[in-house]
């Protein structure tokens, strides 16, 4: 079963603008993009790689949990990540998998709260069926209703043992508490009651293809050793009948938060007590450096070279971690410093040292050595990761995803060379302020000696 999977990254509208070809290398991102728009809409971009005879294959569809603004409808995003596995007329459910199995392909996907991302990754030889089978899919995807009521069951059961663990509630109170109108409300698996109510909304789902997973809606990215004409000849050839257009939807904008919010979770198991703090920030964007501010803010708070890593971390020991849930955004979210402690009798202790570290840097006083230093080990570190094709498409197809052009990544690589501490200063000064916080616990089941254990 396909399920929801971390990004694999270092880093941290509808229609696609106009692209320019090729996108040169550059010192923060090594090859070469070229980059053609099909008259269709579709964004087809290919990244020559020395990986004889190795290729990736990332399709990324700008539909998330976000898009999901029909009472009663979230999670369908996710959901339809399942069954894009379920097969088309010409290759009934379990031929794709045995023919690219056939070839040894990798493949998998992940829904995130604003895209959906699908990869294979393997022999450049079976290249040629791959591009067949996935046009045929995103064009022509095919499943019965029995079909869809079966795998409804199984994005249930995914929801049950999710919510086994902490994190999906925790999650779900802090979205409840941040967010009165925006549809980051929900989180990408949904409402559990509209995720109960999945099986009887079949036509919806049929719907949901329609309108999303169109031409103009997607990039599809191709990084390794492959023969560049040949593969878009056939690239043209299966995927220029695509026709459909991406529906218009108009995303309910979140009024400004005016004063300080709270939210809790009960947890009805021993585990280790949790603290979130989580300010509305603005989305990433492929014209401003707000989400690179935020990446360099991650570490520059919480990492560990940070006065609070080394006080409430390694000093006093009162967190066994501390860290962030931050990651880019369509619209705008939230920035969160986040704390697994030891004793739930630290709370305070923890919440006002976090506080500590966001004043001061409000108030200027900003370490311009460490700055720098985070700055050069983001750089190093996600050219470091760009170690196989798949690695490479990935990451494209992700900044893509959320920044709407195909060099999303190189463009969050060069911002974040340019990131202050002015900056930094400025925007903590600006939205990490009390009226704007939101502040999530979680206290577990306390044993009978009176602890947690």
């Amino acid at each position: 079963m396909r399920r929801l999977l971390p990004l694999l990254l270092l880093l941290l509208g509808t229609a696609l603008p106009a692209l320019a070809q090729p996108q040169a290398a550059s010192q923060a991102f090594p090859y070469t993009l070229k980059t053609e728009k099909l008259a269709n809409g579709l964004t087809v971009v290919r990244v020559p790689y020395p990986s004889q005879g190795i290729v990736s294959y990332v399709t990324v569809v700008r539909v998330g949990s976000r898009n999901e603004v029909e009472a009663g409808k979230t999670g369908f995003a996710h959901f339809f990540e399942h069954m894009m596995f379920k097969g088309t007329k010409r290759h009934p459910e379990g031929e794709r998998e045995r023919i690219l199995g056939t070839f040894g392909f990798d493949d998998n996907a992940f829904t995130t709260d604003d895209i959906t991302l699908y990869y294979s990754y393997g022999p450049s030889a079976g290249l040629p069926f791959l591009i067949d089978i996935e046009a045929d899919r995103f064009r022509n995807l095919e499943y019965s209703e029995p079909s869809f009521r079966t795998e409804a069951l199984a994005v249930l059961g995914e929801y049950h043992k999710n919510a086994a663990a902490p994190y999906l509630k925790m999650e779900e109170a802090l979205n409840a508490a941040a967010f009165t109108k925006h549809t980051y409300r929900h989180t990408t698996l949904g409402f559990y009651d509209d995720i109960k109510a999945m099986p009887e909304a079949y036509q919806y789902s049929r719907d949901f293809f329609e309108r999303w997973y169109t031409p103009d809606n997607t990039m599809l990215f191709i990084v390794g050793d492959f023969d560049d004409d040949q593969v878009m000849k056939l690239v043209r050839e299966h995927y220029g009948p695509w026709d459909r257009k991406t529906a218009s939807i108009q995303v309910p904008k979140e009024p400004p938060q005016t004063q300080p919010r709270t939210a809790h979770v009960d947890w009805p198991q021993p585990t280790q007590p949790r603290l979130v703090l989580a300010w509305h920030t603005p989305a990433a964007s492929a014209n401003t450096s707000d989400s690179a501010l935020q990446t360099v803010l991650v570490a520059y708070l919480v990492g560990p070279t940070s006065p609070a890593y080394k006080q409430l971390v390694l000093d006093k020991q009162l967190v066994e971690a501390i860290g962030s849930d931050y990651t880019e955004h369509r619209d705008p979210h939230l920035f969160s410093l986040t704390a697994t402690l030891k004793n739930e009798k630290d709370y305070d202790r923890v919440r006002l040292a976090l506080l500590q570290e966001v004043s001061r840097l409000a108030a200027g006083k900003v370490d311009a050595a460490r700055v720098k230093a985070i700055q050069d080990n983001a750089r190093y570190g996600a050219l470091m990761a760009l170690q196989t094709p798949r690695d490479v498409g990935i990451q494209l197809g992700w900044y893509a995803g959320i920044l709407g052009t195909p060099d999303g990544l190189q463009r969050q690589l060069a911002n974040l060379a340019k990131v202050t501490p002015a900056q930094l200063s400025e925007f903590a000064k600006r939205h990490l302020k009390a009226t704007n916080l939101t502040l999530l616990s979680l206290t577990p089941k306390v044993s009978d000696a009176g602890g947690t254990k």
